[in-house]
């Protein structure tokens, strides 16, 4: 029958609850497979869904479905589930005849309330683990239940699914190869798989089946809806199909499944054996779904509900034909507390046993013990990462630490999460941004190259392979070995070429055989000479090569993969260091360190290692950093860590003996800056640059009094609190005190005065507060103010306010202060200081952050004028301002901005980020203004009132440190997001950062109520 005769309008929906069921309220249509379903808002309740059977469907499937609530509903009482409702005459199932004369079936049952799945944004891990839970709740409370429509024949039932073979002419090429693989693996495991335990489940969790509850943040799974494909079947097939569905629009679908798995794991305890054929499972119901929209799309072509899974569909199967079925077994094991591999205690009891040495593998090798190397992330001994990939250089270094200890091999790496893997081609993208490759999975033993190795046991040649320049191993030999049951592999990485060409695959080796010898770079896959020893319980169908690095969100699974290769050896020092935690560190900053020094992030982060616009976590992490403005021209920048050990080396001492350094550096800074400031005096932070700045300006011009912005910051000295509106007008403070005077933030968005003319009327503000000072019989001081105010918001300031007020202050006798601490050295982009953007000289420029890149260094520019009257007899001495590694180092960083053109690479990346976010603004209405300049930006998150959403803030920026991009908010608010990276970040960084902010502004808390 045509679908359009088939359907049921809301009007009739409307007569058939209060005919039938007594029931009246607003009546909305819901998308259905079979049934019609309405909704029915009733006042004062949650209110109930009508379901209006097709024509002709059987009145035993109808009532199964009842029978199959009322058990449910008696089970377990407070697992919620949809209440059946009687009709007037106390039927379960109402009947009646529609317009073209067909007999329908009628039923009532409670609403649910909430949301959902596919209406919540974002899915995240806790939400698939309550899936997984709630999943698993109702399978034990279906336990027990039994009815005849439950064994039927049913084309969703993945037990069945064997029907799609018949139908593979429907689809081409690899769509064609991807489904044929799915269904022959199906067909070959049904011995197995017949045998699983069977159960009623509820069959179809999807996206429209399950209710979530109305939280925006962590909500958690409520209910399921529509049991309509319930069936008696293997039971893993229910967490298969809620799999499925759960696991799309995620890049990485397996890592997307195990909260699911590990969910219903709790609520009902899985079996190895069932583990075992989940992948195939879910791979089957996927199956099932594509080939049932190739089918409906001729069936029922203007029913786009039977087509709503279709795309996504294929782009997990698409991805799941990717991953290997026996390291998904794995990974849903440990998801589940067993072991990764159903051999791994077999194995480690085993190696328990026999002890190996390592004279057995190297026997050329005259040494008696071994030298443990750190590689890790926050190896000192790796030193900087541009060093350690000069393969001379290291290869000299590990020839010295070898004589030093000539008796030892040095050797180590297992579980060592590292930094040191240049190419980013093994990176990729996972659900919560790029992953990088990072744990080690073998020991590596460095030697000479040309050392033999040795076969440890009796073995077969199943890789013997040479992938030097195009992989990670060079010469690459695997063993299979075979004691009694037990199966495993040995890899033998970094081997000459002729290592490999010698080894045939299907050569058996003896213990003692010599396998091969190390190669040197390189052959061996560029790397100074080692052999990376590596332990398999499975190769997961690799031919040619094995992973030896991990991504560390599967580590868990790849350890019972990869035993730690030194239980054949069992040597002390080849032991895995003891990681520490995040929360060891935590605790101890909080008995130990100031109770006001705070951390960033809900969950903090533990940083080991800086490369530019990157820092690492322990674990080799890499977090895109948008707001570390100190970093100035990249973390750990080489240059500038070369300059300092270099002067380090020679002479650290203070300015008062003669050092070319200090003139050098005031020479380079001088070149910058307009003629009138042509004084310089260093010292080692922006907060003593300005407490250095009101000390001259106390000595220029006799007096006290400055004037100041609101939510301005100057530093973290006495005098500078004094004057930073930030610190004693916010929390903890006290208010501004006698001789500090504050005048309204030049906020043109949601300032006093708005709009591109505000800008003289906020310099006026500067008038009542000169006023009130010369009443008081003093004079006007200085004004200090930021050339973008960074912490009351990244503001601008408006256009003609900066020259004004500069003629304000003078009048009254007062110096003009631009603190450059966080905005200078080119990151404006348009000029190299902030306040050339206005066109205006100050008489005194205080420079911090930026000018020593990480190392405590800052600068005092003045005029002659203000110098000579600073030099009024009193010595200004600072015993480390000045130093020649300072100098050397702020030298260095000024000559780099120079050299790589980072002034003009602020410019071009921050207009174009800058022009990328105000798109982003026109889409979301909840971003309210995107203001700065280069690498200087922020933008303001506010409802339609312009009020400040700073909840929303933190959240934008808490998950986008999940996605591995760092950021930060700012504002008196709260609100703003702010945006000052090292100056090297990219046009690609900047894409990334938007492309986040876009997923992330779509988040339902992100949204505007």
């Amino acid at each position: 029958m045509e679908y359009a005769k088939l359907k049921i309008s809301t009007e009739e929906a409307g007569r058939l609850a209060q005919s039938l069921f007594n029931v009246q309220g607003e009546i909305f249509q819901l998308p259905g497979e079979i049934d019609f379903n309405f909704r029915i808002k009733v006042p004062g309740g949650d209110g109930y869904i009508l379901k209006v059977s097709r024509v002709g469907e059987d009145i035993g499937y109808l009532e199964y479905q009842q029978k199959l609530l009322q058990y449910v509903a008696a089970q377990e009482s407070d697992l919620i589930s949809p209440l059946v409702i009687k009709d007037v005459d106390g039927n379960e199932i109402s009947e009646y005849k529609d317009d073209f004369g067909n007999q329908r079936r009628i039923r009532l049952l409670t609403w649910i309330p909430g949301r959902l799945w596919s209406g919540v944004n974002p899915q995240l891990d806790s939400l698939r683990f309550s899936l997984g839970e709630q999943c698993g709740r109702l399978a034990h409370s279906l336990q027990g239940f039994d009815h005849p429509m439950a064994q039927r024949e049913f084309e969703w039932d993945v037990a069945q699914a064997l029907w799609t073979k018949a139908h593979l002419n429907l689809f081409e090429d690899d769509e064609r190869k991807i489904l044929s693989h799915f269904i022959e693996a199906f067909e070959n495991n049904q011995d197995s798989y017949s045998k699983l335990r069977k159960s009623v489940v509820h069959n179809d969790a999807n996206d429209n089946n399950i209710i979530v509850t109305e939280e925006l943040v962590e909500p958690q799974v409520r209910a399921f809806i529509d049991y309509g494909d319930a069936m008696y079947t293997q039971t893993i097939n229910d967490l298969a199909v809620a799999s499925a569905y759960a696991v799309m629009h995620h890049n990485d679908p397996l890592e997307a499944a195990l909260p699911m798995v590990a969910g219903y794991h709790k609520s009902f305890p899985l079996l190895e054996a069932e583990l075992e054929h989940l992948y195939h499972a879910i791979a089957m119901r996927l199956v099932i779904s594509v080939t049932k929209s190739a089918l409906n799309k001729i069936k029922e072509p203007d029913n786009t509900y039977l087509l709503v899974s279709e795309k996504p569909a294929w782009e997990v199967l698409k991805k799941w034909y990717s991953i290997h079925p026996d390291f998904a077994c794995f990974s849903f094991r440990k998801a589940c507390g067993f072991t990764s591999h159903p051999k791994e205690d077999t194995f480690e009891q085993w190696v328990k046993e026999h002890t190996f040495s390592l004279e057995e593998l190297f026997p050329t090798v005259d040494a008696d013990d071994v030298f443990p190397i750190d590689l890790s992330v926050s190896s000192e001994w790796v030193g900087h990462q541009q060093e350690f990939n000069d393969l001379d250089f290291l290869q000299f270094r590990l020839e010295q630490l070898q004589k030093e200890h000539p008796k030892k091999i040095i050797a180590g790496g297992y579980l060592e999460p590292r930094a040191l893997y240049g190419t980013s081609s093994y990176d990729k993208m996972g659900n919560s941004g790029r992953e990088s490759r990072t744990v080690h999975l073998g020991v590596d033993f460095w030697l000479p190259a040309n050392t033999p190795v040795h076969a440890l046991f009796d073995g077969e040649v199943v890789t013997a392979v040479n992938d030097a320049g195009d992989k990670e191993y060079g010469g690459l030999v695997i063993l299979k070995h075979q004691v009694n049951s037990l199966e495993f592999y040995t890899l033998y990485g970094h081997m000459t070429v002729a290592s490999a060409t010698k080894n045939k695959v299907g050569d058996t080796l003896k213990k003692g055989d010599c396998i091969g010898f190390l190669g040197n770079y390189p052959e061996n896959g560029n790397w100074a000479p080692h052999l990376h020893f590596q332990l398999m319980l499975s190769l997961l169908g690799y031919e040619n090569d094995f992973p030896g690095v991990a991504y560390y969100n599967q580590l868990e699974t790849w350890k019972g993969l990869c035993p730690d290769p030194n239980l054949l050896f069992k040597i002390d020092k080849l032991k895995p260091a003891q990681e520490q935690t995040n929360n060891s560190l935590i605790e101890y900053r909080k008995i130990h360190l100031g109770k006001s020094l705070s951390l960033q992030y809900k969950i903090p982060i533990n940083m080991v290692r800086g490369a530019g616009q990157y820092l690492m976590d322990q674990n080799g992490k890499k977090y895109l950093d948008t707001v570390n403005n100190v970093a100035h021209v990249g973390h750990e920048n080489y240059d500038v860590v070369k300059t300092g050990q270099k002067q380090m080396a020679l002479l650290n001492t203070n300015s008062r003996y003669l050092h070319e350094n200090i003139n050098t550096l005031a020479e380079e800074l001088l070149k910058t800056l307009p003629p009138e400031l042509s004084v310089m005096h260093f010292v080692n932070s922006g907060s003593e640059a300005n407490e250095l700045a009101i000390r001259m300006v106390k000595a220029a011009t006799g007096e006290r009094d400055i004037l100041a912005s609101e939510v301005g910051y100057h530093g973290n000295s006495n005098m500078c609190v004094d004057i930073s509106s930030y610190k004693f007008d916010g929390k903890g403070g006290s208010g501004a005190p006698e001789h500090t005077h504050i005048f309204p933030l030049p906020d043109a968005f949601r300032g006093k005065y708005r709009g591109k003319d505000s800008g003289e009327k906020y310099a006026d503000e500067i008038l009542p507060l000169i006023e009130r000072i010369a009443s008081k019989g003093r004079g006007v001081g200085a004004l200090i103010l930021e050339s973008i105010i960074s912490c009351g918001g990244q503001i601008e300031l408006p256009e003609g306010f900066l020259e004004r007020a500069y003629e304000h202050v003078r009048k009254a006798g007062g110096l003009c202060i631009a603190d450059e601490v966080q905005v200078g050295c080119g990151r404006v982009g348009k000029t190299f200081w902030g306040f050339q953007l206005h066109n205006v000289v100050p008489d005194i420029v205080t420079i911090g952050k930026p000018l020593g890149n990480g190392h405590p260094l800052a600068a005092v520019a003045c005029t002659q004028e203000v110098a000579e009257k600073f030099a009024n007899g009193m010595e200004y001495f600072n015993t480390f301002g000045g130093n020649p590694v300072s100098c050397a180092i702020g030298t260095e960083v000024l000559r780099t901005v120079k050299r790589e053109k980072l002034q003009e690479n602020a410019l071009e990346v921050g207009e174009f980020l800058k022009q990328k976010l105000q798109k982003l603004a026109q889409e979301f209405p909840i971003i309210g203004d995107v203001r700065g300049q280069g690498l200087f930006l922020g933008f303001e998150l506010v409802n339609e009132a312009l009020n400040p959403l700073g909840d929303k803030a933190d959240y934008l920026a808490n998950r986008m440190k999940d996605h591995g991009i760092l950021m930060s908010t700012d504002g008196p608010d709260n609100n703003v997001l702010k945006i000052k990276p090292p100056m090297v970040f990219s046009m690609e960084n900047a894409e990334e950062l938007v492309l986040y902010l876009d997923k992330i502004l779509t988040e339902d808390f992100m949204q505007l109520n």
